[in-house]
């Protein structure tokens, strides 16, 4: 991964949840769960296997002032299925869910859900095992990102 390009292409590109939603090549990922207001997809940058990003379709910035109670109540119920289901995929010592994100990029609302394998020392947890600053993005063949895709799509549940 190509730090440097990242974060220019976070910062001056076009929204990539909106820009993965209209079906840009560009900003292709791998849908594991989809509703009418929610989209969760593979990460394009992983440090862990199987992490997902949840994001509402409408072009949200905040979660607070942006979402009433009922709109972020279906999106943390989402987010919520999908950990369940990375959790019956990857076996894990406990899953993280965080939103990040800035108004100088990548500023669609999203959440991230990562699953923390278990035996992973405890100064290579946290932050430190999510960021790809500190952290090997891991390098999965296309193949094998479909392949994990459909298993977590195939854990999802009602």
């Amino acid at each position: 991964m190509d730090l440097e390009a990242y974060m220019e292409r976070a910062r001056v590109g076009p929204c990539f949840v909106c820009a993965f939603l209209a079906g840009d090549p560009g900003y292709a990922h791998h849908t594991v769960y989809e509703d009418d207001d929610h989209i969760a997809f593979l990460d394009r940058w992983p440090t862990l296997p199987g992490k997902v990003l949840v994001a509402p379709k409408d072009h949200v910035e905040h979660a607070v002032r942006e979402l009433d109670e009922g709109a972020y109540t279906r999106l943390m119920l989402v987010v919520r299925k999908v950990a369940l289901a990375v959790e019956r995929v990857f076996d894990s010592e406990r899953t993280y869910l965080y939103s990040l994100g800035s108004q100088e990029g990548n500023s669609h609302l999203h959440w991230h859900i990562a699953a923390l394998p278990p035996g992973v020392p405890y100064a290579e947890q946290q932050f430190h095992v999510l960021m790809t600053e500190t952290a090997d993005v891991l390098d999965v063949p296309p193949d094998e990102l479909a392949e994990v895709a459909a298993r977590i799509r195939d854990a999802v549940r009602p």
